[in-house]
C-alpha cells in the first residue's frame, strides 16, 4: 500500500476541517470550461455559480479564478486549434475575455449577485505595494458580496502566457486573500497512481501532504487547450501550501461538487499542509533581514502590539527613519530603540511622515483618501 494513501479516520479528520472553512479560492480549467475549444459550456457554468452562491448564503466567501478565455478567444475567431504565437495567443485572450466575463455575469444576475474583474500578471503578486493593492481590492470586493472574478492579463503579459498557469495563480490568489482552502476543479476525479484513462488498475489518492516529492511521479501534462495538468496542480498546492491553505482536486463536472467539498464529503484528491496562514506568513518576515526603515511608537501602541494583539495605528507613532514604499517591511521599535515588531507597512515613508499622531479621520483630512485604517495590520506583523 503507498504510504500516502491514508487510512479512513485520518482522511475523515482533514476533511471536516474543511466544513468549519469561510474563504476558499476556486479554479476552473480550460478543459471543463470550454466544448474543446467550441465557446463555453454555459449549462456547468451556471451549475458552478448556483452552487457558489448556496456557499456564499452559508457565509463561505468564494474567489474564482477562471481559466477559458484564450480556448473561448479561439472558438470566436474560428481558429481550429490554440495557436503557438504569442500576438495571436494576446490576440485570441482579448477576445475571449469578454464572452468569458459576460458569461459570468450573466449567470450571477441570476441571483441578483454583482461580479467583478481582476486580471493580474504574476508581477502584481510578487511586487509587495501592488500584491497589498491587490489585496485590498479583492478583500473590500468579497466584503462587498461581490464575487471577484480572476484570471491572468494574458492580452498583455507574454510571459504569463509562455510560462504561466492558473493553477499557479490561483495558488497565489489564496495567499493574497488568506484563503484556508484552494479547490482546483478538473476533468479528472482527482490525482491518480497512473492514468485512469489507460491504466484500469490506477488508484485514486485520496489524501497526502502537499509538499510530499513523491507525487511527481503521478502527474502528467496538460491538454490543448489548457496549459495546466496535475503537474501545475502539485505546484499550486505546495504553494498555497506555504501559507496554510489546503488544496482539493476534484472533478469539476460533479454537479454538486462544491457542495460535496463543502460537506466534508471524501472526494477528489486532498492535499494537506500543517501550515496556518497567518503564522506561514509572520515566518516569512521573520525571516526578513534587509529591512526598508522604521518607525519609533508611544508607550500606548507598544502595549497595543504586546498586551492586546492589535494591529499598529497612526496615532500611535512618534517618528519615522528611512525611506520605505507601500508593502515594505519596516522596524517597529519602542522610544529607547528597542525592535518590537516588524511588519508590512499600508503607506509609503512620506505618507507616513503626514499622518503620525492622526486618527483615522485626520488621516483621510490630511492625505485625501485613507486606504487602510492600519499603518501595519496585525496579520502582517510579527513581535520580535
Amino acid at each position: 500500500m503507498i504510504g500516502f494513501l491514508v487510512r479512513k479516520k485520518r482522511v475523515s479528520e482533514q476533511r471536516n476541517k474543511i466544513k468549519g472553512s469561510r474563504r476558499w479560492v476556486v479554479k476552473i480549467g480550460s478543459a471543463l470550461l470550454t466544448n474543446n475549444g467550441c465557446g463555453l459550456k454555459h449549462e456547468l457554468l451556471d451549475n458552478w455559480v448556483k452552487q457558489i452562491v448556496e456557499l456564499n448564503k452559508r457565509g463561505i466567501e468564494i474567489v474564482i479564478v477562471s481559466s477559458g478565455a484564450v480556448a473561448e478567444g479561439v472558438a470566436r475567431l474560428g481558429w481550429k486549434s490554440r495557436p503557438i504565437a504569442i500576438h495571436e495567443l494576446q490576440a485570441a485572450a482579448a477576445v475571449g475575455q469578454m464572452g468569458l466575463i459576460q458569461a459570468y455575469e450573466v449567470c450571477f444576475q441570476k441571483y441578483d449577485k454583482h461580479t467583478a474583474q481582476i486580471l493580474l500578471t504574476h508581477d502584481d503578486i510578487a511586487d509587495r505595494a501592488r500584491y497589498l493593492n491587490a489585496r485590498t481590492s479583492l478583500n473590500t470586493l468579497l466584503k462587498l458580496g461581490v464575487a471577484p472574478i480572476v484570471n491572468e492579463n494574458d492580452s498583455v503579459a507574454t510571459d504569463e502566457i509562455r510560462l504561466g498557469d492558473n493553477d499557479t495563480l490561483a495558488a497565489l490568489v489564496a495567499n493574497l486573500v488568506d484563503a484556508e482552502l484552494l479547490v482546483l476543479l478538473t476533468d479528472q476525479d482527482g490525482l491518480y497512481t497512473a492514468d485512469p484513462r489507460t491504466d484500469t488498475s490506477a488508484k485514486l489518492i485520496q489524501q497526502a501532504e502537499a509538499n510530499d516529492q513523491s507525487l511527481r511521479a503521478y502527474a502528467g501534462e496538460g491538454g490543448s487547450l489548457g496549459r495546466g495538468g496535475m503537474r501545475t496542480k502539485l505546484k499550486a498546492a505546495a504553494i498555497a501550501a506555504k501559507s496554510g491553505t489546503q488544496t482539493v482536486i476534484a472533478f469539476g463536472n460533479d454537479d454538486s461538487i462544491l457542495l460535496n467539498i463543502a460537506d466534508g464529503k471524501e472526494i477528489g484528491t486532498l492535499l494537506t499542509t500543517s501550515e496556518e496562514p497567518v503564522q506561514a506568513r509572520k515566518r516569512w518576515l521573520a525571516n526578513q533581514a534587509h529591512l526598508q526603515g522604521s518607525v519609533t511608537l508611544d508607550d500606548g501602541a507598544v502595549t497595543a502590539l504586546t498586551k492586546n494583539g492589535k494591529s499598529l495605528l497612526p496615532v500611535g507613532i512618534r517618528s519615522v527613519d528611512g525611506d520605505f514604499k507601500r508593502g515594505e517591511i519596516i522596524s517597529c521599535t519602542d522610544k529607547s530603540g528597542n525592535e518590537i515588531a516588524r511588519g508590512l507597512s499600508n503607506y509609503d515613508s512620506v505618507q507616513v511622515k503626514l499622518i503620525i499622531g492622526k486618527s483615522t479621520v485626520e488621516i483621510k483630512q490630511c492625505l485625501g483618501q485613507i486606504d487602510e485604517d492600519e499603518l501595519i495590520h496585525r496579520d502582517n506583523m510579527i513581535l520580535i
